[in-house]
Order: C-alpha cells, then sequence, then structure tokens
C-alpha cells in the first residue's frame, strides 16, 4: 500500500549477498508464505496464506546439515540447531515466514527470513524483519495475495 513502517532488521544490516549465519536482512522483495501463532494469545489471523497454531514442540531447522534444513518441524528434542517457535516472550506471538530460500532452500544462503513482533524498538535481530505489535497487526490486516515487502536501504 505505499506505506513506510518502522522496523528492526538484523545485526548485520542490509545485505545483498545473504549467507547463513552473517545475521543480515537480505535487501529484496519478499512475498509472506505461511506462518505461526500463539493461540493462547491471539486469535488466527485473517491472511491469504496457511496459519497453524504454534506448540511446545514447533522448531525451525537452521543447520544445514540437517535434511529437512530451513523448514518447520514438530519434534520436542529436535538434535540439529533450530530455532524455537514457541517462546515465552512476545515475539513469535504470530511469526510469519517469506519465500527468502524457502520453500525450496539452498544450502548456505540462510535460513529463514521470518517477519514478527519486535523486542523494542529498531533492537536488531538476527536477520529477520520485526515490527511493533501495533503495525504487524496493521500489516495483516491488509495483507493480499499481491502484497510484498520490500527492503531497501
Amino acid at each position: 500500500m505505499g506505506r513506510r513502517i518502522p522496523c528492526s532488521i538484523g545485526k548485520g544490516g542490509f545485505v545483498a549477498d545473504k549467507r547463513e549465519g552473517d545475521g543480515g536482512t537480505p535487501r529484496q522483495e519478499m512475498r509472506l508464505v505461511g506462518g505461526g501463532f500463539r493461540q493462547s494469545r491471539l486469535r488466527q489471523p485473517h491472511v491469504p496464506f496457511p496459519m497453524r497454531a504454534i506448540g511446545p514442540a514447533d522448531v525451525w531447522s537452521d543447520d544445514s546439515c540437517d535434511p529437512d534444513y530451513n523448514s518447520q518441524k514438530t519434534q520436542r528434542f529436535y538434535k540439529f540447531s533450530h530455532e524455537t517457535l514457541f517462546r515465552s516472550d512476545p515475539l513469535y506471538d504470530v511469526v510469519l515466514y517469506t519465500d527468502y530460500n524457502y520453500p525450496q532452500a539452498t544450502l548456505g544462503l540462510g535460513s529463514a527470513i521470518f517477519v514478527h513482533q519486535w523486542r523494542k524498538p529498531r533492537h536488531p535481530t538476527e536477520g529477520c524483519i520485526a515490527f511493533s505489535r501495533q503495525n504487524l497487526q496493521w500489516i495483516l490486516a491488509r495483507w493480499t495475495p499481491y502484497s510484498r515487502i520490500i527492503v531497501k536501504a
């Protein structure tokens, strides 16, 4: 909708050539393709992509040695490096998956770039894009199949 919204980006800044572990946010256009939400804290957002309730065993694999690299798994004791999606803080009350290196992941290009709530204004992420809860709700309420997030520095 042409709106500029304040956000947090990765501690590695904007990157044109994203790599696993660089902490950078890729400078490119991305679409939201899926997500999860904490059912105990939020109602399911009405969006044009799949959303599912996040439970205590839900993780996202970020280990390039994992055959299921860069995908969501439901397994309580996951042996590969991963991001826990069910958190005690509100960061992933709603967590949205972009199409960056997903669903067909190329090893080394970096795992998921999520869109989620920020820790505090402009506090850096590990590469994800984070917004205030209010702005994240605004984005979700207006998201269409044609919408996209454009990251440019």
